[in-house]
């Protein structure tokens, strides 16, 4: 099978300066040889973005739903080319795939609906003399950069606000993962999608990346990322004033309490820490379990862990693939290490399974006994590994679970007691509160606080990081004059 390998700029396909091996990390194979934009490239993208700008925000809404649903129609024609580039360039298991192909196909029809809710409206004067008007306009030209661990699902929580909101968008894929983005500008090129109104390049560099953010030409910089990449895009982008949305890195909390149904949070716990190799923002980080029921959750966890299925087969029930590279598997190798050196019990996994020899694997792994001084503790992990902390009372728990230096992306409650949940939801310092479950959806808002991000993706919310609004102000009656203090 062919990967698409060239940059969609300006309109067309072309070959950027530069060149990048992708790899696929369940093998260690190559699979492809992108090209990729260089300073040159990066100008281009940005005139064009520029220059598109004034026909795109004005484009009827009906016109910009047609562009979105024909390409909508492009992703479902291509459904198993999209998700074979994501099953190559990451090794994620098979029927996770589904779940980044979905939220483009979902992503393009929620936003081409949701901007027809969009409505201006009015607002009352007080004395009577002048009419007034807010109005939704295009907030100009984005910038997006795309973590790896969700190729697709990230470029969808981008392009489908934008295309709504008639932004047009760079979107920057990350040099782990360019081929399913890349595959993506290939259809935009097909169905002819109006020039400079979607461009898809990865860069030759970070410091090509760079130019993106610092370019007055912006006027949104979006990001799926970590805190400290955030902070470097602010940084870069302080040329000129731009908003920002950003979802950013956070170290998951989750409590257990007596009461908890166990099954249920065992599941869910190992459920999202095991899927796509814990390599998901909101996964799982630090498991704080309540003693009376400390053994018997244990025992559920540990089981999963080990009967978790680990490997790279398109046919096969695979629940962990490999994490993204070498240098995150030695990363992830060395909290265990280091956790166990410090006090931590291993209880499951802890190093490469033993049936493969090749690629980036780390069996899922359960540690317990583990304190707030171990890296594992204090990092967030993206990698397969449940780290459990017992408590024996309340005391000092919510300073815990709060105890977060990335900010708060999520946060899970498992209790039978809805007022502790309430309670509990309402202290702890995280964007998202799940109590006994988990739900993620297109519609439904995602983002943390503090050093985990601003803004949101999914949701109207989301949409309203790409519109801005203006007042238009009318005097009634020739009144004219209303006063300058504001």
């Amino acid at each position: 099978m062919e990967f698409p390998t060239q940059i969609y700029l300006d309109g067309a396909l072309t070959d950027g300066s530069g060149r990048k091996e992708v790899i696929n990390p369940a093998t260690e194979n190559h699979i492809a040889t992108v090209t990729t934009a260089g300073f040159a490239d990066v100008e281009r993208a940005l005139r064009a973005a520029k220059s598109a700008f004034p026909s795109w925000a004005a484009t009827s809404i009906a016109d910009r739903q047609t562009w979105m649903r024909r390409l909508r129609d492009e992703v479902i024609a291509h459904e198993e080319f999209l998700r074979d580039c994501v099953h190559q360039e990451m090794g994620k298991p098979w029927a996770q795939t589904h779940e980044d192909w979905d939220r483009l196909v979902v992503s393009l029809d929620f936003y081409a609906e949701e901007i027809a809710r969009v409505q201006d409206y009015g607002l009352s004067d007080r004395a009577g003399t002048h009419s007034h008007r807010m109005v939704y306009e295009p907030t100009g030209v984005a910038v997006a950069y795309l973590a790896w661990n969700f190729p697709l699902l990230n470029l969808a929580f981008k392009i489908g606000p934008a295309m709504a909101a008639g932004c047009p968008i760079i979107i920057r894929p990350s040099e782990a993962t360019p081929i399913s983005a890349y595959a993506v500008g290939a259809l935009c090129d097909k169905i002819d999608l109006p020039k400079g109104v979607v461009q898809i390049l990865c860069t030759d560099g970070y410091d090509v990346a760079d130019a993106l953010t610092a370019s007055t030409i912006p006027q949104v910089v979006t990001l799926i990322g970590s805190t400290r990449t955030g902070q470097h895009i602010m940084r870069t982008g302080a040329t000129s004033i731009k908003r920002y949305s950003m979802e950013l890195g956070g170290n998951a909390p989750v409590v257990v309490f007596e009461d908890a149904d166990l099954d249920l949070a065992a599941d869910i716990v190992t459920g999202v820490k095991f899927t796509n190799a814990g390599q998901i923002c909101v996964s799982p980080n630090r498991v704080f379990v309540a003693d009376a029921v400390r053994e018997a959750f244990t025992e559920k966890v540990v089981a999963r862990a080990n009967t978790a299925t680990v490997g790279f087969d398109k046919t096969a029930d695979i629940t962990t693939g490999p994490v993204i590279d070498g240098r995150a598997w030695a990363r992830i190798k060395g909290l265990i290490d280091d956790a166990i050196a410090d006090g931590a019990t291993l209880l499951a996994g802890g190093d490469r399974p033993p049936h493969l020899n090749k690629g980036y694997y780390i069996a899922p792994t359960v540690l317990d006994n583990v304190t707030e001084t171990m890296e594992v503790y204090r990092q967030e992990t993206f990698g397969p590994i449940v780290s459990l902390i017992p408590f024996t009372d309340e005391t000092g728990l919510l300073e815990m679970a709060n105890d977060c230096e990335e900010g708060g992306l999520t946060a899970y409650l498992f209790t039978r007691d809805l007022g502790r949940a309430e309670h509990y939801a309402a202290h702890l310092r995280y964007g998202e509160i799940q109590i006994n479950g988990v739900k993620y959806d297109i519609d439904l808002p995602h983002g943390g606080i503090g050093q985990s991000g601003i803004g949101h993706d999914c949701s109207s919310l989301a949409l309203h990081d790409y519109l801005v609004k203006k007042r238009i102000t009318r005097a009634l009656d020739n009144t004219g004059f209303g006063g300058l203090n504001p």
